[in-house]
């Protein structure tokens, strides 16, 4: 005989509940927050975006990436007006930018527990709840600023809402699940679109009302999503062009373009334009970098990419496991009602993880591993519920059976991935392979229906199932990670350079690429680094005395300075809080601004300097305007060196230009 939640006295039991939420609630909080300073910026690009929103209204309202609005980030601004607000409200610091991302990590696990406990238990509730706060990318995503975090608390909480309909079927909860969703386009575009044929399909399956009622419903709820995320789109259309930032990453200033192409369909078919990879401004970068051995400029796609060794360490950990608990908890509920919540639980959360995944693991264009982020929700409610309705069956033979390659299977995967560090604790997957059989033992043979047997199996699998995942957690919390491109755990060997290698320090390294490279394919990967100027991938690093020079009469110039690349003007806003002009946005490569624009710029009076940033290397990709601007500049404009980067006073012209 067993004991469970269930069979205690109810207020014995929830005591146990209530003390056991609060408990992984103040870790998973600590453990977010824990020594979070440290990563300074964090995601420059961001922060200076929300530095921009923090005082500028209009900044604020389209995500300029300066006060002065020339450009904006190439994202909707949902995620950057938390971080404007906690700026405006506590001042320009990394806890003021980084806080409101570990609070959103602690709401989408508290989010997620509800959600699963309301359907199968409070032990289902807490384990999906602590596989989601140890699982590395998300450590690594509620510790940044990247906009991941709103992303999945919105998407978890999407899903919440959807079941409530499920529930009670009543469309006020299928209007809330498009609101939702419409919130998460105004955070990271069509990447919330994933989760959405899951939450319909879930709706039209299991929904209470007849079957005409679910369609309408459905309607209610793709409207609610269209006024949403539509009403600020339309805005921005609408808005005249002359009056408003550029719309970055878009080559013709549109928002539409830029969530179909860029951040929509580019995506799939890797026709980018006007990133470092894709489309004509990033042909011949793409084409050089495979061809002297960098291989695909985002990883190799297809079935296995997510075991791959720049995404395995991230979120890998527990995918079979979910996978095979999806088929067992699906069986189990075969019989059940139409209206079924947990199989309707089954239906949504095994649909986002098999849509997302299938669509991370063959897109095309621009892919990098924190990515996996937006599959944690959907693993964490897979395992926590999954196990816990087989466990609730673990008489049937075929049950256990289950079970046990469930734990054959996380042992194997953790052994891989924790072989792909052999220096990172490498006692570990021994541990594991130990802990497995015995976890196997006692789920298999007859006396596993015994109290003490079951209880050594539990606290077995939850090792096996656990251990890797946390490990990997708290390498993530040990080291700050700065830059564009960051990865969770210590750096695993094989990792592909823009998908593995930069280990969130913003260090290029043109040794990882084959020999006989040409110069400028050289000079372009240590430009994605930077030095103090910074680059693509990692902002600049301004010492003393530039900032000094930069501040000094900075408030009689629309903008202080500019630069070529959005990363390489945050550092310089940040460290003075005056707008700085990121030409040509993120990339170095959108048209803004022209040459011209930029020359009647500096006639006007409207821009002080111009800092040489790196990313004048990258040239050979096809920056276009940028390039003609920086020839340009040094061209007309006398240089000076100051805290190890080259600067041109735009007020003094050349003798003779």
């Amino acid at each position: 005989m067993t004991t469970s939640v269930a069979s205690l006295p109810t207020n014995v039991g929830k005591r146990w509940e209530r003390w056991a939420l609060a408990a992984l609630l103040l870790a998973t909080l600590i453990a977010y927050v824990w020594g979070l300073g440290a990563a300074g910026w964090a995601n420059s690009f961001y922060s200076a975006a929300a530095q921009a929103g923090s005082v500028s209204w209009k900044a604020f309202l389209f995500g300029s990436s300066d006060a002065a609005n020339s450009i904006t980030v190439d994202k909707p601004p949902a995620s950057l007006w938390l971080m404007a607000l906690s700026i405006r409200i506590f001042g320009l610091t990394s806890w003021s930018i980084l806080v409101p991302q570990a609070l959103l990590g602690v709401a989408s696990v508290a989010l997620l527990w509800a959600t699963v406990r309301r359907y199968f238990g409070a032990a289902a509730g807490l384990l999906a709840g602590l596989v989601l706060a140890v699982t590395p990318v998300a450590v690594l995503m509620f510790r940044f600023n990247n906009p991941d975090a709103l992303l999945v608390f919105l998407m978890v909480a999407a899903t919440w809402a959807l079941l409530r309909g499920v529930e009670d079927g009543r469309m006020r909860w299928l209007v809330a699940t498009g609101v939702l969703v419409g919130l998460g386009f105004l955070t990271k575009q069509l990447a919330v679109m994933l989760v959405v044929p899951p939450l319909a399909l879930t709706y039209l399956l299991a929904g209470p009302p007849k079957l005409g009622k679910r369609i309408v419903h459905l309607l209610a709820a793709g409207g609610a999503l269209v006024a949403t995320a539509g009403s600020w789109l339309l805005l921005v259309e609408l808005w005249p062009a002359s009056s408003r930032p550029w719309i970055g990453g878009s080559q013709n200033n549109s928002i539409v373009e830029l969530t179909l192409g860029y951040n929509g369909l580019g995506r799939i078919d890797g026709n980018e334009r006007g990133s470092v990879g894709g489309g004509p401004a990033g042909g011949q970068f793409a084409e050089e970098f495979a061809e002297h051995g960098g291989g695909e400029m985002w990883g190799s796609s297809g079935f296995t990419r997510m075991f791959d060794p720049a995404q395995g360490g991230q979120i890998a950990w527990l995918l079979p496991a979910a996978l095979l608990l999806l088929v067992v908890g699906i069986a189990l509920r075969g019989r059940a009602a139409r209206i079924d919540t947990q199989r309707a639980s089954f239906v949504v959360w095994g649909g986002w993880l098999v849509v997302t995944g299938g669509v991370f693991s063959y897109m095309a264009g621009i892919f990098h591993s924190y990515y996996t982020v937006a599959l944690a929700p959907a693993v964490a409610a897979l395992v926590g519920s999954g196990a816990v309705v087989a466990w609730r069956s673990r008489e049937k033979i075929w049950v256990r059976t289950a079970l046990g390659i469930v734990v054959v299977a996380t042992a194997v995967t953790a052994w891989i991935l924790l072989g792909r560090t052999e220096d990172f604790v490498p006692w570990l997957r021994w541990a594991i392979a130990a802990t497995a059989i015995v976890a196997t033992v006692a789920l298999l043979v007859p006396i596993a229906l015994s109290r003490r047997i079951a209880v050594v199996g539990v606290v077995a699998a939850l090792f096996v199932a656990l251990a890797g995942p946390a490990a990997y957690a708290a390498e993530t919390i040990s080291r700050p990670r700065v830059g564009s491109l960051v990865s969770a755990g210590p750096t695993p060997s094989g990792g592909d350079m823009f998908g593995g290698r930069h280990r969130g320090q913003g260090q290029g390294d043109a040794g990882q690429l084959g020999g006989g490279i040409p110069e400028w394919l050289a000079n372009a990967v240590e430009a994605m680094g930077g030095g103090p100027g910074g680059g693509l991938l990692k902002g600049s690093t301004p010492g003393p005395e530039v900032v000094e020079l930069l501040e000094r009469g900075a408030e009689s110039y629309t903008w202080m300075a500019a630069t070529i690349g959005a990363n390489s003007a945050a550092g310089y806003q940040l460290a003075t809080g005056f707008p700085v002009m990121p030409i040509g946005g993120f990339n170095g490569t959108d048209p803004s601004p022209t040459l011209q624009q930029f020359e009647r710029d500096v006639t006007d009076g409207k821009v002080h300097y111009f800092i040489a940033s790196g990313m004048e290397r990258m040239r050979g990709s096809g920056s276009g305007g940028s390039a003609l601007i920086s020839d340009w500049v040094e061209s007309n404009f006398a240089s000076a060196q100051v805290d190890g980067v080259t600067v041109y006073d735009l007020t003094k012209p050349k003798a003779g230009s």
